[in-house]
C-alpha cells in the first residue's frame, strides 16, 4: 500500500477549531467568488468559509432518479438523471448535477420526448475513426447538450482496455491499445469540458469485465498495469485534463479500487499530479475511513438510506480522529477547484435550447468516419445499376441498435423496437429510429429493395436468391452489468449462412458492441462493422454501402478466429455464485489484443488497425531519427485511386533485442484526408513511454539503449516497411514522459 498523500497525512485538528486557517465567520462568504483570483486560491477561500456540515454536503452525492427503488426524492435532481450533489446556498455554491454518459445525455429509464437527446456513436466506433479532432468535436456536441439540459458534470469518457471481447461495456470504451484509447478519449474529454462543465474519466481501474464487478479481485503485476490500462488513463488525464476520475467497483490486487491508496494517492494524485477529485462509481463506497484515507473525495449515487458511508459517518470518523479534518478539507478543495477551473461556477448551467439539426450532422459524420469495411470481394460500393437488393434482419427497416445500461441515450423519436428484453435494467434493448432500409432507398432510388425480417430463414434465403445482392443486418446487444458471448445471438449465424448459400453476393452489416466470431466469413462477399452508430446511424450505414462515403474506419480491437485464441476463452466468474468473491489473474499482463496475438505468433480473423477503402493508398519515404532524445518518424502517404479517401497510418515500434511483453507496440498514428492522386508528408513523435518498460524498483520508465525497428503499416497484421534507429538509454519519471531524469 502506498504512503498517504500530504493532505491525507496532515495533522488532525478539530473541525474549524484551533489550527484551522480560518473559521467560517472569519471569511466572507463572497470572497471565494472573486474571479480575479486563481482557482486554487478561490477553492482555499471556499473551504475556509464552510462549516463542517456544509463540507460534508459537498462530498455526498445521491442517485438522481425519483423511482420506487430510490429512497431519496431530491427536488434538486434533474429528472431521470444519474445523480445530484447538493450545493451550499449560504455561500452561493451550486449543486452538482450529474449525467451519464460517453455517447450523450443519458436517462435512467425510458426518456419522455422532452428528455430525448442526440446519440453519438458508441465509444468503440469513435475509436475506430482514429481521428482525435473528430472525437473532440463530438465531445463538444454532447457536452453542449449536457449544459443545455442543466448538467455541470458529465460522467464520460470510459477508457478501460478491451481485454475480453465479451465485456458488456466494451462498446463504451476505446479499444485494446493504450495509445489509441488514451488519445481518443482524451480528445472527447477536451470537447466535453470546452462547454465549461466537468468530464469524469472512468472506471479507474482495471474494470475490464462486468461479471462479478462488485466482488472480483483483478490481479496484475505493477509493471504490466503501468504499460497498459494505467497508461491509457494517464494519457487521457494528460491530454484531456478531466476534472474528475471515477473509481471502479472491483478490487485491484486485493483492495477495492475506491479505497486503494496505491491507485488513488500514489499513482493518480502522486505520480501523475492529478489536481481534480475522485468520485465513486454508483455505490462503490465500502468503508468510511478506508475510502477517505486512501484518496476518495466524493461518494456518489447514494439511493438507500443508511447505506451511505459519509455525511454523519464521516463526521463521526473525523470527530473520533480516525479521518483527519485536513482530508475532508482536501476533498472539498479538489471538488471546488475542479468546478471553478472548468468554468462551471462562473458560468452556471441552466436548461436551454438544443440545435438538434446541427448535432445530427456531427453524429452522422462521426458514424461515417468510424464504420469499418472488413471484407469486400467486389460487391461494394453498391452499383447504382443494381436492380434488386434483398435487405434482411436486424430491424433494419426501423432503426439501429444502441448499447444498454447507464450509458443508454434515447435518440429523438424514442425506441424504434419495443418489447425486446430484458424487462429489468440494464434493459430493454433500444433501437435509435434511423432506418438503414429507408436510407438505402434514398441512396438507390432506381433499385428495388425488398425486406425480410430474418425470423423465417427459408423466406430470407428465398428473398436473397431472387435478388442480385443480399444485405444481412445482424445485431449483438451488449450492456452494463452483463457480459456476453462472442457468438452472435438468436441463431443469426445460421441466418447468414443460409442467405449466403442462396446468394454468394451477400454483404453482412454488423451492429455489435465488440468483436464477434464469424463462422460464415468465407461464404460472404462483404462485411461491414457498424458498431452502434448513433442517432443517424441508418443514414451513415447506407451512405457507406452506396459509396456516397468512402469508408475510413479501422479496427481498435482484434477479432479472434475462435475463443481458444483468447487469454481467457470464457469470462472468469460466470459460474461463481452471486456476490461470492473471486479473482482474475491477468496473465497476459500488458500483452493486450494485437500484442497477445503477436507474442504467440497467432493470426486473428481481423487484426487491430484493419480497415478497407474504396480507393488505394500507398506509403513511402519512411524515416526515423532522434531529435533532442525524442523519436520522430516521417513518411509520405499517397492516394493512388480514383476516389477521395482518408488514410490511417500506423507506426509500430520494437526493440531489436526484444525484452517487451510482445514483439511490437503502436507508437503513433495519424489520419490523412487525400484527394485522388494527392500525397502528403507526415511527421509523428513517439511518446517515450511507448518505448519503455516500467521499473518497479526505481518507480520510473526505462528506455533501453540500442537498435529499434520502426515499422509503417496498415494494421497489426501488415509487415509494412521498416527502418532501424538507435535510441540512447533513458529514464523518465513515473508521472510524465516529457522530461528524462535518472531515478534516485
Amino acid at each position: 500500500m502506498a504512503a498517504l498523500s500530504a493532505a491525507a497525512c496532515a495533522p488532525t485538528r478539530a473541525p474549524n477549531g484551533p489550527g484551522s486557517p480560518a473559521s467560517p465567520s472569519d471569511v466572507p462568504a463572497a470572497s471565494w467568488a472573486d474571479r480575479s483570483l486563481s482557482a486554487e486560491k478561490r477553492a482555499d477561500l471556499l473551504v475556509a468559509s464552510l462549516t463542517l456540515e456544509e463540507k460534508l454536503t459537498l462530498v455526498t452525492g445521491y442517485f438522481g432518479v425519483q423511482k420506487e427503488w430510490n429512497e431519496y426524492q431530491l427536488a434538486e435532481a434533474r429528472p431521470q438523471s444519474a445523480g445530484v450533489v447538493r450545493g451550499v446556498p449560504r455561500v452561493g455554491f451550486p449543486p452538482q448535477w450529474q449525467t451519464d454518459a460517453g455517447s450523450g445525455v443519458a436517462t435512467q429509464g425510458e426518456a419522455p420526448p422532452e428528455l430525448e437527446r442526440t446519440l453519438l456513436p458508441s465509444g468503440i466506433l469513435m475509436a475506430s475513426t482514429f481521428d482525435p479532432a473528430l472525437a473532440e468535436r463530438a465531445g463538444a456536441m454532447i457536452g453542449s447538450e449536457a449544459r443545455a439540459s442543466g448538467f455541470n458534470v458529465m460522467l464520460a469518457g470510459g477508457v478501460n482496455l478491451l481485454r475480453d471481447p465479451g465485456n458488456g461495456r466494451n462498446f463504451e470504451y476505446g479499444g485494446e491499445d493504450p495509445l489509441l484509447a488514451g488519445t481518443m478519449v482524451g480528445a472527447l474529454v477536451r470537447g466535453i469540458q470546452s462547454n465549461r462543465i466537468v468530464s469524469t474519466v472512468k472506471h479507474f481501474a482495471l474494470n475490464d469485465q462486468e461479471t462479478g464487478r462488485r466482488v472480483v479481485d483483478v490481479q496484475i503485476d505493477e509493471a504490466a498495469a503501468r504499460a497498459s490500462d494505467l497508461l491509457a488513463f494517464q494519457l487521457v488525464i494528460e491530454q484531456g485534463k478531466p476534472a474528475s476520475v471515477m473509481c471502479s467497483y472491483n478490487r485491484v490486487n486485493g483492495t477495492y479500487a475506491c479505497q486503494n491508496g496505491w491507485l488513488l494517492n500514489q499513482v493518480l494524485k502522486g505520480d501523475w499530479g492529478f489536481p481534480g477529485y475522485v468520485m465513486t462509481d454508483w455505490g462503490a463506497q465500502n468503508d468510511t475511513v478506508k475510502d477517505a484515507i486512501a484518496g476518495l473525495d466524493q461518494e456518489t449515487g447514494v439511493r438507500v438510506k443508511g447505506e451511505y458511508q459519509w455525511l454523519d459517518k464521516l463526521q463521526a470518523a473525523i470527530r473520533a480522529e480516525k479521518v483527519p479534518q485536513a482530508r475532508l478539507d482536501d476533498m472539498v478543495r479538489r471538488i471546488a477547484r475542479a468546478l471553478i477551473s472548468v468554468g462551471a461556477i462562473d458560468d452556471p448551467v441552466k436548461p436551454g435550447p438544443i440545435d438538434f439539426a446541427a448535432h445530427s450532422l456531427v453524429t452522422q459524420s462521426a458514424a461515417e468516419a468510424g464504420i469499418v469495411l472488413l471484407k469486400n470481394s467486389g460487391v461494394l460500393p453498391l452499383s447504382p445499376t443494381t436492380k434488386r437488393i434483398a435487405v434482411i434482419g436486424g430491424h433494419a427497416d426501423v432503426g439501429v441498435l444502441t448499447g444498454g445500461g447507464s450509458a443508454q441515450v434515447y435518440a429523438r423519436g424514442g425506441n424504434a423496437v419495443r418489447g425486446l428484453g430484458p424487462a429489468h435494467w440494464p434493459g430493454p434493448q433500444v433501437y435509435a429510429p434511423s432506418s438503414p432500409l429507408a436510407a438505402l432507398r434514398q441512396e438507390l432510388p432506381s433499385c428495388e429493395l425488398s425486406w425480410a425480417d430474418g425470423t423465417d430463414v427459408r423466406a430470407a434465403a428465398a428473398a436473397a436468391g431472387a435478388a442480385e445482392l443480399a444485405i444481412v443486418f445482424v445485431t449483438q446487444w451488449t450492456a452494463e452489468a452483463m457480459d456476453f458471448s462472442v457468438t452472435l445471438p438468436d441463431a443469426q449465424d445460421a441466418l447468414v449462412a443460409a442467405v449466403a448459400r442462396a446468394n454468394p453476393r451477400t454483404v453482412v452489416v454488423l451492429e455489435t458492441g465488440g468483436p464477434v466470431l464469424m463462422p460464415w466469413i468465407d461464404s460472404v462477399a462483404g462485411v461491414v462493422e457498424a458498431w452502434y452508430p448513433g442517432s443517424v446511424g441508418g443514414t451513415a450505414i447506407a451512405r457507406v454501402l452506396s459509396g456516397a462515403v468512402n469508408p475510413s474506419g479501422h479496427l481498435p480491437a482484434s477479432f479472434p478466429r475462435s475463443v481458444e485464441q483468447l487469454p481467457r476463452p470464457r469470462i472468469v466468474g460466470a459460474e461463481v455464485p452471486k456476490d461470492q468473491p473471486f479473482s482474475v489473474r491477468l496473465s497476459e499482463g500488458a500483452a493486450v489484443g494485437y500484442r497477445w496475438y503477436e507474442a504467440r505468433k497467432q493470426a486473428p480473423l481481423f487484426a487491430f488497425g484493419h480497415g478497407l477503402s474504396y480507393t488505394e493508398f500507398a506509403q513511402s519515404e519512411l524515416a526515423a531519427r532522434v531529435v533532442a532524445e525524442e523519436l520522430e518518424v516521417s513518411f509520405r502517404a499517397a492516394n493512388r485511386g480514383g476516389r477521395a479517401g482518408k488514410h490511417v497510418a500506423l507506426v509500430f515500434v520494437s526493440p531489436r533485442a526484444g525484452g517487451w511483453e510482445a514483439p511490437r507496440r503502436l507508437g503513433a498514428f495519424t489520419k490523412l484526408d487525400l484527394a485522388p492522386g494527392a500525397s502528403q508528408l507526415a511527421s509523428l513523435r513517439v511518446d517515450p513511454r511507448l518505448l519503455a518498460t516500467f521499473d518497479v524498483a526505481k518507480q520510473a520508465w526505462h528506455v533501453a539503449g540500442g537498435d529499434y525497428a520502426v515499422t509503417l503499416a496498415a494494421s497489426a497484421a501488415d509487415a509494412g516497411q521498416s527502418v532501424t534507429v538507435q535510441l540512447p538509454e533513458r529514464w523518465l519519471p513515473a508521472g510524465s514522459g516529457a522530461a528524462a531524469r535518472s531515478p534516485r
